[in-house]
């Protein structure tokens, strides 16, 4: 397979990737190397690729694995780490459940918007759907599905920041 076949038949599933290793690992850098990981993984198989009839559940799977190969190895090897690394660690994890709460709250509000509005959001923003195969798969015009989505995103910003607000009190 040539370097031109693999990017055909391979790159446009880099974004879905790349959505899935961050809701696996919860950071961009960590998703970033986990997708580059996966393609350099690919591409050392790449011989005995073109016999595959699924390449978007094999790249998937392939990924989830990386990802989950990269948590288990970050297992700590030592139980007592010196008190600097305990401190420094204390910081990371609750920068990191900081993140995971905004994440959760974010979903729930998503959960409870308009059903339409939850649709668009979803095909938007979390799948990266353009607003053409957004048009294609709501029957709704270009312009609908624009001001849905801004009121969408309005609507979970404005109940976000109530909920900063009421949790900074």
């Amino acid at each position: 397979m040539t370097a031109a076949e693999f990017k055909q038949r391979f790159l446009p599933y880099s974004k879905k990737l790349y959505r899935l290793a961050f809701r696996i690992m919860g950071n961009e850098q960590d998703a970033e190397d986990m997708v580059q990981d996966t393609f350099l993984k690919l591409w050392k198989k790449r011989d005995e690729l073109p016999e595959l009839e699924n390449v978007e559940a094999y790249c998937t799977t392939l990924l989830k694995n990386t990802c989950f190969d990269a948590i288990r190895a970050r297992r700590p090897d030592v139980d007592n780490p010196p008190e600097e690394l305990n401190i420094a660690e204390e910081r990371l994890t609750s920068d990191i459940v900081e993140q995971r709460d905004d994440v959760n709250t974010v979903k729930h509000l998503i959960g409870m918007l308009p059903e339409l509005q939850r649709q668009i959001i979803q095909m938007k923003d979390i799948e990266d759907y353009s607003f053409e195969e957004i048009e294609q798969r709501t029957g709704l015009t270009m312009v609908n599905i624009r001001v849905t989505l801004s009121r969408a995103r309005k609507k979970i910003r404005e109940q976000f920041m109530q909920i900063r607000k009421y949790g900074e009190r």
